[in-house]
C-alpha cells in the first residue's frame, strides 16, 4: 500500500506540473509572443512552481510531524505515569477489535513489554514508524515529481514549430495527462475511463482559459 501511496503522489504531483506549466506556455503563445518568449515564461513556471510545491509540502509534512512529535511525548510521559492504566487500555483497544479479554491482556503484555511507546502509537494513535511525517523527504519527492511533469512541455516547446506551438503543446499535454490518468487509476483501483476522463477534462479547461486570456491580452496588446 505504501508503494501504492508514493506512485499515486508522483503522479498527481506530475499532473500538476503538466497544467500548470503548459497552460502558462499556451496562455504567452495565445498572446502572440515569440518562441524564445515563451519557452523562457515556462521555465520560469517550472522553477517557481517547484519550489512552491516544495514550500507547501515542507510547511504541511512539518506541521504533521510537530503533531506526532507532540502524541508521542505525550504517549512517553503518560507511560512512565501510570504503565497499568495504559496496559489497560490497551488490551481494550484489543477487546474493542474482537479479541477476548483474556487473549487482549496477553496480548497487551507482550507488546508492551517489548516496546510500549511502539505500541501504542501503532495501536492507539495510528503512527506507524514506516509512515511517520518527512518534510525534507516529501519536499523533495514533490518538488522532482511536478519538475519532471513541467519539463515535458517545455520539451515540445523545443521541438515545435513556431506556428503550431499552441496545439502541439496543448495535444502532447492532454495525450500526457490521459496517460497519467490512467495509471494513477490502477494503482488505486479505480475505474480507468471515468479518471483519465476526468483529469483530461480539467487539464483542458485550464489550458482553453489561459488560451483565452493569452489572445484576449495579445488583442488589446
Amino acid at each position: 500500500m505504501g508503494r501504492v501511496g508514493w506512485l499515486r503522489a508522483a503522479v498527481l504531483g506530475a499532473n500538476d506540473g503538466i497544467v500548470s506549466t503548459a497552460s502558462l506556455v499556451i496562455g504567452v503563445a495565445a498572446a502572440g509572443a515569440a518562441k524564445e518568449a515563451v519557452l523562457i515564461a515556462g521555465v520560469a513556471g517550472l522553477v517557481a512552481g517547484a519550489m512552491s510545491m516544495a514550500a507547501g509540502e515542507y510547511v504541511s509534512v512539518s506541521s504533521q510531524a510537530d503533531t506526532e512529535g507532540a502524541d508521542l511525548q505525550r504517549e512517553r510521559s503518560e507511560l512512565a505515569a501510570d504503565p497499568a492504566f495504559e496496559r489497560e487500555e490497551l488490551a481494550a483497544i484489543y477487546v474493542a477489535r474482537g479479541l477476548t479479554r483474556e487473549l487482549a491482556d496477553q496480548v497487551a503484555s507482550q507488546l508492551m513489554d517489548r516496546d510500549a511507546l511502539a505500541a501504542h502509537a501503532r495501536d492507539e494513535l495510528g503512527i506507524v514508524a514506516s509512515q511517520r511525517a518527512r518534510p525534507v523527504q516529501a519536499a523533495f519527492a514533490s518538488a522532482a515529481t511536478f519538475a519532471v511533469g513541467a519539463a515535458s512541455p517545455l520539451l515540445v516547446v523545443l521541438l515545435a514549430p513556431p506556428a503550431g506551438l499552441l496545439w502541439v503543446v496543448a495535444g502532447s499535454s492532454l495525450v500526457l495527462l490521459a496517460a497519467l490518468g490512467a495509471v494513477a487509476a490502477q494503482a488505486g483501483g479505480a475505474p480507468v475511463l471515468r479518471a483519465t476522463a476526468r483529469v483530461t477534462f480539467w487539464g483542458a479547461l485550464a489550458m482553453a482559459a489561459t488560451a483565452g486570456i493569452g489572445a484576449l491580452f495579445g488583442v488589446v496588446a
